[in-house]
């Protein structure tokens, strides 16, 4: 994967945030991979995986926002091999969430993973949450029932 092929991935990412948080799902419906091997990490639930639960996700996803925007994203890190490539961010931009009729900033922390499938870049995995600053260890720690 080169620099450039990188970046064309990254950019599809973005696009695809910016139409989420106007509550459109498409962009990263289109951007996923059709296999059923893809998996979705976002700040309302669990983890889904397969194509049918990361559209069922996607969709519950966008419906929490409108009239949204990205304001920005600070690309961390990329890892690429000739058919994967990892992108670490922080993106951050705003939206009316909910009910609400406010514009309100989010900032998530994310991990994207892209697959070559045939000759296009794929997302496989993408993992975001709201975890943008230091917390206590108390916040982070919960406690786990026993198994006995």
């Amino acid at each position: 994967m080169t620099a450039k092929t990188v970046d064309a991935a990254i950019e599809q990412s973005h696009a695809a945030l910016a139409a989420i948080l106007t509550g459109d799902k498409s962009g990263y419906a289109a951007l996923f991979s059709e296999r059923d091997d893809v998996t979705l990490g976002n700040p309302f639930g669990p983890y889904a995986k397969g194509r049918k639960a990361v559209e069922a996700t996607l969709a519950g996803a966008a419906a929490h926002y409108r009239d949204g925007e990205v304001t920005g994203a600070e690309l961390l890190a990329t890892y690429a091999s000739q058919d994967l490539a990892c992108v670490v961010e922080v993106e951050r931009g705003r939206a009316k969430v909910g009910g609400g009729n406010e514009l309100m900033p989010i900032a998530v922390r994310v991990t994207s993973v892209f697959r070559l499938e045939g000759q296009a870049w794929k997302l496989v995995h993408r993992h975001a949450d709201p975890i943008t600053t230091p917390r206590p260890a108390s916040s982070v720690i919960s406690r786990q029932p026993e198994v006995g």
